[in-house]
């Protein structure tokens, strides 16, 4: 699936943007993503050096999925161009709770690295998530969720979705607009 800016963000207006794909797969152990990214220069940031730091900041794919056994609550999972991985669980922007180093090293992550070609960086990251993360042994149902590229800090900032999401200004922690995630 393409991802895409959401053109009544004054933030998206005027700017080329990062070209993404998300190649989505849920098993009943794990959800897999791979995502391809195609940015260019102004977009991109690498300056996290840690899990559950500030990964929404750098050049960072995001996925955010319902609870299985809670729909009130949402996981995210943000991880940068590096790597490293942000999570945490709840049931709105405010009221997030960071997931444990230990639960996060259980995510699996392998991209490309990132690599400059002409004016654009190019790199890929897969991301699996054991559906242990969510206190769980099985998926038995489709999830819901939203896929996200964005990069707060970076000279252009940018906000893409795979499902479109009616605010004013951008903003991930939405789950009234989640839908079911194909393969």
């Amino acid at each position: 699936m393409l991802l895409k800016p959401n053109m009544q963000w004054t933030a998206n207006q005027g700017i080329i943007h990062p070209m993404v794909t998300a190649e989505f797969s849920q098993t009943t152990n794990s959800v897999v993503v791979k995502f391809t990214v195609e940015e260019p220069l102004d977009c991109y940031r690498a300056a996290v050096q840690e899990d559950n730091g500030r990964s929404w900041e750098d050049s960072c794919v995001e996925i955010f999925l319902q609870n299985p056994t809670n729909p009130a609550e949402y996981f995210n999972f943000e991880t940068t161009s590096r790597g490293f991985v942000l999570a945490a669980r709840g049931n709105d922007r405010n009221n997030r709770q960071t997931l444990p180093l230990d639960t996060i090293a259980k995510i699996k992550r392998s991209g490309t690295a990132p690599s400059i070609q002409d004016d654009s960086v190019y790199w890929t990251m897969t991301v699996e998530i054991p559906a242990e993360i969510f206190g769980i042994k099985a998926f038995e149902a489709p999830l819901r969720g939203n896929l996200y590229k964005c990069a707060d800090k970076a000279n252009t900032p940018h906000y893409l979705s795979a499902f479109r999401i009616e605010t004013e200004k951008p903003d991930f922690h939405r789950p009234e607009f989640f839908q079911i995630l194909q393969q």
